[in-house]
């Protein structure tokens, strides 16, 4: 479906995020005809990186480097619409006049765009000169996590964006929720009757929601220092996607049921025991560039989280992610009980049914199970059905997440953003941890963290680990 005219504004058109993501995501978007027939785009920020000319010829590089193949025609007509104006929280005025003149070219019915892809400490003052120049006058804005850096703030920062705007008009985007193997997790459960009526306590023995990087911080010390792991990812991407898998079923599959349900289940979280968190911190972190010699900020975390509820009590979710481990890894591994009674002879190794969402770029799902091993006796090994979707089913070639979200807000659908008060509960229950965290303990590069964290997952262990693949 096509949006109606845009203007899109990108506050930090400079940075990595636009770079690697947010203009090779666009023009694929226009490639695909899901950009509107006209359309503008804004880049804004503190420097000039020259004349319009030069930042559309970087505009093209950025295309070329991280994009798909593109055709120097339409990437010339792309380009085209490209501009760079600059401001800052301090003056916004040359900006509100360059979108004023932008949505005068485009005509009428244009809708104004605003991505903040700006630091945390920025943001408020930002979105303070939006409401001061008009420029957020019936704009729609998206924000870049992490939303605010504990709960106080995070208040603090929905209140100043409530002075702005309408809750409806911001859209809070977290790139995991945009992936299409995330989305499948909602289809494998509600579009299947052999998954739904299982998936609960009596037949749920854990789930592990994993997400490994075999990468270290990556000149990133700046942001990793304020931020850490558990900033990073916990607190968004990871209890996101448990938000996805715990949810009731919504009545109906819209922004607003699947908001209330999510809100349910974070609602449900129990405080987090300090006694099932663990940091780490891999050796050679500090010694990286501009980190402190003594830095206790954590690269690592695993924690179980519990949901109370009717259909989840008693079931234990493993949270895991951290910089230079073994693998790099998106997983969610759903366990199943064991049958009550066992009458074949075999050898499995007691490696449990599992269920297993990789969310990569192509989705992919795996069942493990036992099968009768080929021979004249009824014995029994593991076995391993893995269904890959795009083989499986023609389509579309599935959408970059940004490139998914994007088009999202442009069509005005909440569906995968995050909801100011789902960000407030979140940090409730992430605070504690952050005013009294666990030592982060050292581990070895290229290891599955510290000792602790795999005895969390006892006696099963974690499917991503040398000792339970």
């Amino acid at each position: 479906m096509r949006p109606d005219p845009q203007v899109l504004v990108l506050f930090g058109a400079t940075g990595d995020l636009a770079r690697r993501k947010l203009f090779p995501g666009l023009f694929r978007l226009m490639q695909e005809d899901l950009l509107p027939e006209d359309f503008r785009v804004i880049g804004s920020g503190r420097h000039s990186p020259g004349t319009d000319d030069e930042f559309r010829d970087q505009v093209r590089d950025a295309v070329k480097e991280f994009g798909d193949d593109a055709d120097a025609g339409r990437l010339d007509e792309f380009a085209g619409r490209v501009s760079f104006t600059v401001s800052s929280a301090d003056d916004g005025s040359d900006l509100a006049e360059a979108v004023e003149q932008a949505e005068g070219e485009v005509g009428d019915g244009a809708q104004r765009l605003i991505y903040l892809s700006v630091p945390p400490s920025a943001m408020k003052d930002m979105v303070g000169m939006l409401g001061q120049t008009g420029l957020a006058d019936g704009a729609r804005l998206i924000m870049e996590k992490p939303f605010g850096t504990d709960l106080e703030s995070a208040k603090e920062l929905n209140a100043a964006l409530h002075e702005v705007v309408e809750e409806d008009q911001v859209f809070r985007i977290d790139h995991f929720l945009g992936k299409e193997a995330a989305q499948n997790i909602l289809v494998a459960r509600f579009a299947n009757g052999v998954l739904e009526p299982a998936w609960n306590r009596d037949h749920i023995a854990y789930v592990q929601i994993d997400v490994p990087e075999e990468l270290t911080i990556e000149g990133r010390a700046a942001f990793y220092e304020s931020t850490g792991a558990f900033r990073d990812m916990i607190s968004t991407h990871l209890f996101q996607l448990l938000g996805l898998v715990a949810l009731e079923p919504p009545v109906h599959l819209d922004a607003d049921s699947l908001h209330e349900e999510k809100k349910k289940v974070f609602d449900a979280v129990q405080p987090l025991d300090p006694g099932k968190v663990v940091f780490g911190q891999y050796e050679g972190y500090r010694d990286e560039d501009d980190v402190a010699d003594d830095s206790e900020v954590e690269t690592f975390v695993a924690l179980e989280v519990s949901v109370r509820s009717w259909r989840w009590e008693g079931v234990p979710f493993l949270l895991r992610t951290g910089k230079a481990l073994a693998a790099s890894r998106r997983t969610i591994t759903v366990g199943f009980r064991e049958p009550p009674l066992h009458m074949f002879d075999g050898d499995t190794g007691d490696a449990p049914n599992e269920l297993v969402f990789e969310l990569a770029d192509e989705p992919e799902v795996s069942i493990d199970v036992r099968a009768k091993v080929p021979g004249p006796t009824l014995s029994i090994g593991d076995a391993t059905m893995t269904m890959r979707f795009g083989d499986d089913i023609d389509g579309h070639d599935a959408l970059e997440a940004y490139q998914r979200l994007i088009h999202d807000v442009m069509l005005g659908d909440h569906t995968l953003f995050t909801r100011a008060d789902e960000v407030e509960r979140l940090w409730e229950l992430c605070d504690p941890v952050l005013e009294d965290p666990p030592e982060a303990q050292p581990y070895a590069q290229g290891s599955w963290g510290p000792e602790a964290a795999l005895e969390l997952a006892a006696p099963r262990g974690w499917r991503l680990s040398g000792d339970a693949t």
